[in-house]
């Protein structure tokens, strides 16, 4: 009989039909079959994490991304450069421990270094062969967990920015949610709920070695004062690990934001959320608060947070004008850290060649302009060059010391003898003769520029004529 007949409502013969529904059932259970197969190959695998750990392609790969880190020795003092005598002499143990589920990691240097806002930042630096360990453990859980992370998540992912969530805060705010919920949670990195954190990786992670190995990291000590003292909670940043277990736990985070339907950049733990009116803003910072610290037992800094306007608020580094159509500026914070820092080296200056102090700034200029390259508003950029340039100019100016010595430097610079005696001698301070007509005439921006100084107005033009 046609197929087509069947099709038409004829009635197939009891054995032909018979015949078709074994097939039709022996077809069901080989798809259910490849199904399984396939759930428990990707079980299977999941299960054999630790073995794509110690591979080798993953272990240099690891090895060459920590020797191009560098980074500070642990608490054994080994630096990168001796790894690899150390590899060669003990990987066979260490792999073998790995697997057995056998490896201890050492306890964290402790090191504290000042935050841009005021007060301290905790660093644990792991030896440079828990380094290697957490970086080759990262290589393998970074493909598990990234792909199912928020597409509002910034930070520490592959092809992800700070700039991408600038851009992504300012097109809410064009698009008329003119309110932020700004939260800040109080020492996140050292806070962070070991067994909370232990379950969201094991909803993706089956193998028990790899589990442990992470909780060891989780629970490493920490060196200080010549005492270990043991950690309950908390990820010190230090680590490659760190970046991408902050975001296996605050994914949670993204994830109810994404189900109420908000507007959202997070990158690590800074999240700022976009509506439309205070009222919005306060019910949102009401039931966020309530979700970090019931949910995921974070503790939400109340005197940092803040709901309020966008341009009066500071989002890594950057905040934005009131129009409607708002433009991208650096903030007045981030603008005074750059003024501290320069100064520290402008203080150090003082008995050096100025040739030395611009070389000495010349990274920190240089890296500065690179992250804020996406300012639009420019003016700041070109007061920053002009308060640069006096510094420079009152460097001079103290190193002349003698009002003949002064005299000479102007006239050699082009100023007429009276002009240049007169300014030597008019009894005012280094600062305000740094900023006098005298001082400007004689060292010029062309002056600065031929030896070397970077100035930031011309690198964000040249940054924007290229985009």
């Amino acid at each position: 009989m046609m197929y087509g007949d069947a099709e038409a409502g004829v009635a197939m013969p009891r054995a032909t039909a018979e015949g078709s529904d074994r097939k039709s059932r022996e077809y069901a259970m080989g798809a259910s079959n490849v199904t399984a197969t396939k759930e428990s190959s990707w079980t299977e695998a999941r299960t054999r994490l630790m073995e794509e750990v110690v591979d080798r392609d993953n272990m240099m790969a690891a090895y060459h991304r920590v020797r191009s880190n560098q980074g500070a020795p642990g608490i054994d003092t080994m630096t990168v450069d001796e790894l690899k005598a150390h590899l060669m002499e003990c990987w066979p143990r260490i792999r073998e421990e790995l697997l057995e589920g056998r490896y201890l990691p050492q306890p964290v240097r402790k090191v504290e270094i000042p935050k841009p806002g005021g007060g301290v930042r905790m660093l644990g630096i792991p030896t440079v062969m828990d380094r290697l360990i957490q970086q080759a453990l990262y290589q393998v859980l970074m493909p598990l967990f990234d792909p199912d992370f928020s597409e509002h998540s910034y930070g520490f992912r592959p092809e992800r920015s700070a700039h991408q969530a600038i851009q992504a805060a300012r097109r809410y705010v064009a698009g008329g949610r003119r309110w932020v919920v700004d939260v800040d949670l109080e020492k996140f990195f050292d806070r962070v709920n070991h067994d909370i954190l232990m379950s969201r990786i094991a909803r993706k992670v089956k193998d028990r070695q790899v589990l442990r190995l992470v909780r060891r990291y989780l629970q490493a000590g920490m060196l200080e004062g010549g005492i270990v003292s043991q950690r309950a909670e908390g990820t010190p940043q230090g680590g490659p690990l760190s970046p991408l277990l902050s975001n296996i736990l605050l994914d949670e985070l993204d994830k109810e934001l994404e189900k109420r339907g908000h507007a959202f950049c997070r990158f690590a733990d800074d999240c700022n959320v976009y509506v439309q009116s205070r009222r919005a803003a306060e019910r949102v910072m009401a039931s966020m608060t309530q979700f970090l610290e019931g949910r995921l037992k974070l503790k939400v800094n109340v005197a940092k947070s803040a709901v309020d306007r966008p341009w009066n608020r500071t989002f890594l580094g950057y905040s934005m004008t009131w129009h409607k159509n708002p433009r991208i500026k650096v903030s007045d914070s981030s603008v005074e850290r750059l003024k501290a820092g320069l100064r520290r080296i402008f203080r150090r200056g003082r008995g050096r060649s100025l040739q030395r102090v611009i070389e000495e700034s010349k990274p920190k200029l240089r890296g500065w302009i690179a992250y804020f390259r996406l300012a639009e508003v420019k003016g700041i950029f070109e007061d920053l060059d002009g308060w640069v340039r006096r510094k420079l100019r009152c460097i001079l100016w103290r190193q002349w010391k003698r009002p003949y010595t002064r005299a000479r430097k102007l006239m050699q610079r082009g100023l007429p003898e009276p002009v240049a005696w007169k300014s030597a001698t008019n009894g005012r301070g280094p600062w305000w003769n740094s900023g006098a007509s005298h001082m400007n005439y004689a060292f010029r921006k062309s002056y600065f520029d031929k030896a070397g100084l970077v100035s930031l107005s011309d690198q964000l033009r040249r940054f924007q004529n290229a985009t």
